[in-house]
C-alpha cells in the first residue's frame, strides 16, 4: 500500500483516540484532544501532497480519503454535542450532509465515475478543522466562544453549498451521459437505415 493511503488509514485510526480524549474530563485533556485532532487533520493535507508528488493517486485513495474526513469530522462534532458545546440540530445538518454526500459517491461509483473533492468541499473541511479546534478550547478560553459560534455557522453554510454542488454535478453527469447514449443510438439507427436502403438498391440493380 502506498504512503498516501497509509496516511489516510492513520486518520481513521485517530478517530477513536480523539473521541476518548474529548470526552475525558481529566486536566489538559482538551489540549491533547485538539492536538490529536490537528495531527489527524494534517494527514489530510499530506496524503494529497504525497499522492501528487509521487504520482500515487489511486482510485482507492480517492474513495477512502473523503470517508476518513467524514469519520473524523463527524466524530468530533458529535463529541462536542455530548459536551454541550454545539447545538445538536446544527450537528445533525453537518453529519447528515456528510452521509448524503457519501451515499452520492457510492451511487456515482456504481455508475462508473468518481466524484473528486470540490473547492467548496475543501474549504468546508478547513473551516471544520478550525471550528472544532476553537469550540473545543472554548471552555478553557471563553473569549473564543463567539468565534467558535461563527465558525460553526460557516461550516453549516459551506456544508449545504458544497452538497448542492455535488448533487448538481452528479445530475449533470447523468444528463450528459444520457444525451451521449441517445446520440449514439440515433447514429446506429441511421447507419442501419442507410445499409438497408443500399441493400435494396443493390437488389433492384440485380
Amino acid at each position: 500500500m502506498s504512503l498516501p493511503n497509509w496516511l489516510t488509514l492513520l486518520r481513521i485510526f485517530f478517530v477513536p483516540l480523539l473521541v476518548v480524549l474529548l470526552l475525558t474530563t481529566a486536566p489538559n485533556m482538551d489540549l491533547w484532544a485538539v492536538g490529536v485532532f490537528l495531527a489527524a487533520a494534517g494527514t489530510d493535507f499530506f496524503d494529497g501532497y504525497f499522492a501528487r508528488r509521487r504520482s500515487q493517486i489511486s482510485r482507492l485513495g480517492i474513495l477512502l480519503d473523503p470517508i476518513a474526513d467524514k469519520l473524523l469530522i463527524s466524530a468530533a462534532f458529535i463529541s462536542l454535542v455530548a459536551l454541550h458545546l454545539v447545538a445538536a440540530w446544527l450537528v445533525v445538518i453537518i453529519v447528515g450532509r456528510e452521509l448524503a454526500v457519501s451515499g452520492l459517491r457510492a451511487v456515482a461509483a456504481a455508475e462508473g465515475f468518481v466524484m473528486s473533492a470540490s473547492d467548496l468541499g475543501k474549504t468546508k473541511m478547513v473551516i471544520e478543522v478550525a471550528a472544532v479546534g476553537v469550540v473545543a478550547l472554548g471552555p478553557r478560553f471563553p473569549r473564543l466562544t463567539m468565534l467558535g459560534d461563527v465558525l460553526v455557522w460557516l461550516v453549516v453554510w459551506f456544508a449545504l453549498a458544497s452538497a448542492a454542488q455535488y448533487f448538481w454535478g452528479f445530475w449533470r453527469h447523468l444528463e450528459t451521459r444520457t444525451e451521449r447514449a441517445g446520440t449514439a443510438a440515433r447514429v446506429i439507427v441511421i447507419r442501419e437505415g442507410e445499409s438497408a436502403r443500399e441493400g435494396a438498391k443493390d437488389a433492384a440493380a440485380q
